[in-house]
């Protein structure tokens, strides 16, 4: 997969692979994207996990997306729409964040208490805080208060900022919502990947 483009902000029909072809070689993309969500994945507290996207990890989603449901050509456009707008554009940084909780009964109780967690999530560098921004194609709070177990969230950037998240020693992810107060520290390893995701 690191071959398949250069970085850019945007997937375009160009960059899919025909369907054959892609079934020929999954395993091999799928392999290529484990090692690379391994440097984009942080779990904050006890529940919640980020994924860090980038124009390969939705890629291969879009990929698997026509591999699974076989749409063929007119798909295509429907599964760039949907998974463009994760792809970052050089001054942000972009996350899908799971609240992953195996018990059910657990899950719903909790799911109901984190109504608004989506519009919490923070990150802290150099002493400043880069608040998340929810993705607005879908409200993933219901009006009940319920919190959708997957969101996406993208953090804007200065470029003052954007300087300050390459040379930071540390860079904290975390979240203010009142009943989910967590935080966790990025290893350097994911700062220096989340590095690229930047112009």
């Amino acid at each position: 997969m690191e071959t398949t483009m250069a970085r850019k902000h945007e997937i375009t029909p160009a960059d899919i692979l025909p369907a054959a072809t892609y079934a020929a070689e999954r395993a091999q993309h799928r392999r290529a994207l484990v090692a690379l969500k391994r440097r984009r994945r942080l779990e904050v507290g006890p529940f919640v996990t980020f994924y860090f996207e980038n124009e390969k990890t939705m890629w291969f989603q879009i990929h698997e997306m026509l591999h699974i449901e076989k749409g063929g050509a007119e798909q295509i456009a429907d599964e760039l729409a949907a998974y463009n707008p994760l792809v970052p554009k050089g001054r942000e940084l972009i996350a899908t964040f799971m609240i992953e909780i195996d018990n059910p009964e657990r899950r719903k109780r909790e799911l109901a208490r984190l109504g608004g967690i989506e519009e919490t999530a923070f990150l802290r560098v150099a002493g400043e805080t880069i608040a998340g921004r929810p993705e607005t194609d879908q409200d993933r709070t219901t009006a009940e208060g319920k919190a959708s177990s997957v969101q996406f969230v993208h953090f804007p950037f200065t470029p003052a900022q954007i300087a300050a998240f390459k040379a930071a020693d540390e860079i904290t992810l975390g979240f203010h919502h009142p009943h989910y107060q967590h935080m966790a520290v990025l290893p350097a390893a994911m700062r220096d990947a989340l590095a690229e995701d930047f112009d």
